[in-house]
């Protein structure tokens, strides 16, 4: 068995007050990994993608992605459906985190292959239940190691 690689938590979120605050219960929820703040998508995009944008930089990477929807440079619903056609990103998990509440937005993002879906301002034990059991899920998950 390999060594699991600890998950990187890739939180894309441009509020700063938003970003504190779901770094805290992240840590509140007993989880220590670590926590890659992006405010737009294009650097978010830049780092899962690498220069070349073909995604391999993210092969050897274990990630988590925090997603809000609403960003200053383009629309959270795009980059999930960039991480979710990229071969090298497509099994990380996506937590859809946004103010927004529409029912048609939210299945959108299921169908795109969100995890899970939180609208703000959010019910904080629910979501450091939530994180927590994703937690849980890295723990015991065997991320398959590609060739």
């Amino acid at each position: 068995m390999t060594n699991a690689k600890p998950v990187l938590i890739v939180m894309i979120e441009d509020d700063e007050g938003h970003a504190r605050l779901i770094e805290k219960n992240i840590r509140r929820a007993g989880v220590n990994n670590e926590i890659i703040p992006f405010t737009n998508g294009t650097d978010a995009l830049a780092y899962l993608f690498g220069a070349d944008g073909s995604g391999a930089v993210s092969s050897g990477r274990h990630l988590l992605i925090l997603l809000d929807l609403n960003l200053p440079d383009m629309g959270g619903v795009d980059i999930l459906e960039k991480i979710k056609a990229n071969a090298h990103t497509k099994r990380s998990p996506v937590v859809v985190l946004t103010t927004t509440d529409d029912s048609r937005e939210i299945q959108r993002c299921y169908d795109l292959g969100a995890n899970v879906y939180i609208t703000k301002p959010v019910n904080y034990d629910g979501f450091a239940n939530a994180i927590r059991q994703l937690g849980l899920f890295f723990s015991v998950m065997q991320v398959p190691e590609t060739p």
